[in-house]
């Protein structure tokens, strides 16, 4: 499938390591004689099974995610804040198409016992932060920061789906988590290399702690901490698919709305809370049609990004809430339930912002649908008097190899341009201001200006925080990357 979008390489956070525990999932029984063999026929286990496969697929990248985030190894465990706080460079080979804007907090959060009270600093006016918070589904279901919550201190309870309590003294207001877990990505602004410090002292402000420590009340006796199996990386594309869906669908432990249908569908497979699936216990002709079905369902996936990949407003339209992406599907797409658009974001581009906190023009051709490669063209992109993004917060173009999807080497070490530099940018007679986007220098009077590019193909990413109406609705439109003598 070819890169066609304007926010599909935005950050592939999930690489690196998996699980290493086996499951031991007390909740679900054994399998029995009659749940091998279920009792539908291949035709209709093929059908049950595409249609499992477009709904549960980012249901599953989650459980990719849970693995490599929640190992003590690598990031921490349930409930505790990791943050970083530096500036990526081309050293940084884990995360694909990174972001040198935002410096990140990143961790899960385990709502089964009781809510966590998540605290936030005052920050300065001018500096965007988020905690964007995402279910097991991958719905943005709520955001802390600038644009929502404001730039204030606060504490933020977050509740789950059974959590029946009121709003405690204290407590700025109360959110709800329509699944038990929650992942969490932090963006806080950085201005530059000399903001490092204080970038890192507001994260060591944030703080996450259960409500009876908030309270100062005795604490609840603690859920066991869920074993997970391993992470075998591929399995999202194939029959192995099914077992990790199986497993989600325990933790989710409930049919969201409008789903209840397709779980009594999933259950005659033995998908789904109360069995366990045990795709080697089915027999052979049910194998087939999992397989087939699960190629359906990516085809399925992949051909609805290809078709739509190209949209300039396609990352408005794919992330949100459970409420905004089945409006979407209606609206945009003609589809009476959102599944299909939530797989198509999870499979290249997962955990992107919703339309109001940030969305990402992406360049991969210019303005003769040609791709880009500096080994061959020199590049400018033209802004013209008045014509700059429109954004409520900031935005930023980053340059990344277009072989590697990483940052490149430069003299300047400059990885991007935003509008925090404005100062530094050189200006045309006109107003306009023209970016320089090449290998080498354009000279120093134009350097200010200048977007260092690999000597070979590249792509880059325009980020908008906070973008104002017109971008969202696309009376303005990024200017075309033009091709200089």
């Amino acid at each position: 499938m070819k890169k066609a979008s304007l926010f599909f390489t935005i950050i592939m956070l999930v690489t690196m390591l998996g699980c290493t525990k086996e499951e031991t999932t007390e909740t679900k029984k054994q399998v029995t004689e009659t749940e091998s063999k279920p009792g539908v026929t291949p035709a209709e286990a093929k059908a049950i099974a595409k249609d499992a496969y477009v709904y549960g697929f980012p249901v599953v990248m989650n459980y990719k995610t849970i693995c490599n985030y929640v190992d003590p190894e690598y990031k921490g465990p349930f409930n505790q804040i990791a943050c970083v706080a530096r500036l990526f460079t081309p050293e940084d080979k884990a995360i694909v198409t990174p972001n040198s804007d935002t410096p990140y907090c990143m961790f899960w959060v385990d709502l089964r016992t009781e809510p966590q009270v998540l605290t936030v600093p005052e920050m300065e006016p001018e500096r965007f932060y988020h905690f964007q918070l995402i279910d097991l589904y991958t719905h943005n279901f709520a955001y802390v920061g600038t644009l929502t919550t404001g730039n204030g201190a606060g504490s933020f309870l977050i509740a789950g789906p059974d959590w029946d309590g009121q709003k405690p003294e204290g407590i700025t207001d109360v959110i709800r988590s329509e699944t038990d877990f929650v992942f969490n990505i932090t963006r806080t602004q950085l201005f530059g290399p000399d903001d490092l410090s204080k970038v890192k002292e507001i994260q060591g402000r944030y703080s996450l702690q259960p409500l009876s420590a908030f309270l100062g009340t005795e604490a609840l006796p603690a859920e066991a901490t869920p074993q997970f199996p391993k992470w075998v990386e591929g399995s999202q594309f194939d029959e192995r698919f099914f077992g990790y869906l199986d497993l989600m669908m325990s933790l989710l432990k409930k049919p969201g709305d409008g789903e209840k249908p397709l779980w009594g569908r999933l259950a005659r497979l033995g998908i789904g809370p109360g069995h366990i699936f045990d795709f080697n216990a089915l027999p052979s002709d049910i194998q087939n049609a999992l397989k087939a079905g699960a190629k359906e369902g990516l085809d399925e996936i992949e051909k609805f990004i290809g078709e739509f990949g190209s949209d300039p407003l396609a990352s408005a339209k794919g992330f949100g809430t459970r409420e905004f992406l089945t409006e979407s599907a209606k609206k945009n797409f003609g589809h009476e339930n959102p599944y299909l658009i939530r797989s198509a974001v999870a499979h290249v581009g997962i955990y992107g912002n919703s339309a109001a906190e940030a969305i990402y023009p992406t360049y991969f051709v210019d303005a003769d649908q040609q791709q880009l490669d500096a080994s061959a063209n020199r590049y400018s992109l033209t802004f013209e008097k008045g014509q700059l993004p429109p954004v409520k917060c900031f935005w930023s173009l980053t340059m990344y190899d277009g072989k590697t999807q990483l940052f490149i080497h430069n003299t300047l070490d400059r990885y991007l341009l935003n509008s925090t530099m404005m100062d530094q940018f050189r200006k045309e007679e006109d107003g306009s201001i023209i970016f320089h986007i090449q290998k080498d220098s354009p000279g120093k009077n134009k350097e200010p200006n200048w977007l260092p590019a690999p000597d070979g193909p590249f792509y880059m990413v325009m980020r908008l925080y906070g973008p104002e109406p017109d971008a969202l609705e696309g009376r303005w439109t990024p200017p075309a990357v033009k091709k200089t003598q």
